[in-house]
């Protein structure tokens, strides 16, 4: 089986053609990364417009470079939650008209499922069951993953999520959007044990999480140094490098906590936030310690794209779920909610 799959649930255009049997054929990606830089931040309104403009070339792009007709597909996919919701609109409206003008079926795929599937592009596929730490735009979740489409969640974020609080610490510095990898490659110039911030919940037993407060702490770290006139370039990256280690600390050791209460020797880091260089080092060396493995999509496959999305819509496609005629997305959906959808 072979299908299309459409990405567009926040600020990329994406296009991707997948094979069952020769894997993933191509994938075409517009960032809207310069678009919005200038306001901070994605602007809803702005990020649905460019999808509208974007995603029917890619369409023709990622069909031509697979060497695919609409005759050869077995089904189309596209995100239709959770994300902006005019911007999920945009996706889920072109993914249901091509496939009925191609007659084939259209398939609603989660955004969470595709990162939680990323990995399964890689040749080294993860075994099932497995762990898996989602560290995706405003998600921070350890999930218990059974199978495809089989997911119990352990732990979750009762507020802020990690990559908001890198997110958000970025600004407060004055970085430019998007924050996340700014403040990484500030934090790489710094001294971690200047600033020592809050490791939220690691005090109490649990899987769940909050960084809320540590973006309360970076707040005060940084007008208390504006204050003295301090905050200096040097400063700034010592605060960087701070945050990180806070951030990628928690993430560690709940997820360490999460493995031990599984039993499971398989890891999977999925979503944005697992692009991080610094999580990806501490997990490895502490998961080989447990005798765990740890596997994650290439780079590239970690934030949005539709290759990952059309790992998910095959496995729905193969399960036998499909969409009927109508156009919906979710700008919410619980992943607790996906087996019954």
């Amino acid at each position: 089986m072979r299908i299309l799959a459409l990405e567009s649930s926040c600020d990329e255009s994406a296009v991707a053609v997948y094979d069952e049997a020769a894997g993933l054929l191509s994938h075409q990606i517009h960032s809207q990364v310069e678009l919005h830089r200038v306001y901070g931040g994605v602007v809803p309104e702005l990020a649905s417009r460019d999808h509208v403009r974007r995603l029917l070339p890619l369409v023709r792009s990622a069909l031509a470079m697979a060497d695919t007709s609409a005759a050869q597909l077995d089904g189309v996919a596209f995100t239709a939650g959770p994300g902006l919701v005019g911007a999920l609109l945009t996706g889920a409206a072109l993914g249901r008209s091509l496939a009925y003008a191609w007659k084939v079926p259209a398939i609603a795929v989660h955004h969470l499922e595709g990162h939680l599937l990323a990995p399964l592009l890689e040749r080294e596929a993860p075994p099932f069951p497995h762990l898996a730490l989602l560290v995706s735009g405003g998600h921070t979740m350890l999930i218990d993953v059974q199978a495809p489409g089989r997911y119990e969640v352990l732990g979750e974020t009762r507020d802020d999520a990690a990559g908001e609080a890198f997110d958000k610490s970025a600004k407060l510095l004055g970085l430019p959007y998007p924050g996340g990898p700014e403040l990484a490659r500030l934090a790489a110039e710094g001294r971690a044990g200047r600033f020592d911030f809050p490791r939220p919940m690691l005090d109490r037993p649990g899987l769940e999480f909050s960084f809320s407060g540590l973006k309360t702490a970076v707040s005060l770290a940084v007008k208390e140094q504006s204050a003295q006139g301090s905050l200096s370039e040097g400063t700034r990256a010592d605060i960087a490098a701070g945050v990180q280690e806070a951030i990628v600390d928690t993430l560690v050791r709940k997820t360490l906590r999460a493995l031990e209460q599984t039993g499971h020797g398989a890891l999977v880091v999925a979503g944005g936030v697992g692009a991080n260089r610094l999580l990806r080092q501490r997990l490895e060396v502490a998961a080989a310690r447990q005798g765990v493995k740890v596997f994650y999509p290439r780079i590239e496959f970690c934030t949005d794209n539709a290759a990952m999305i059309a790992v998910a819509g095959m496995a729905r496609l193969k399960a036998g779920r499909h969409e009927d005629l109508g156009v919906r997305a979710r700008a919410t959906w619980p992943l607790a909610e996906l087996a019954s959808s």
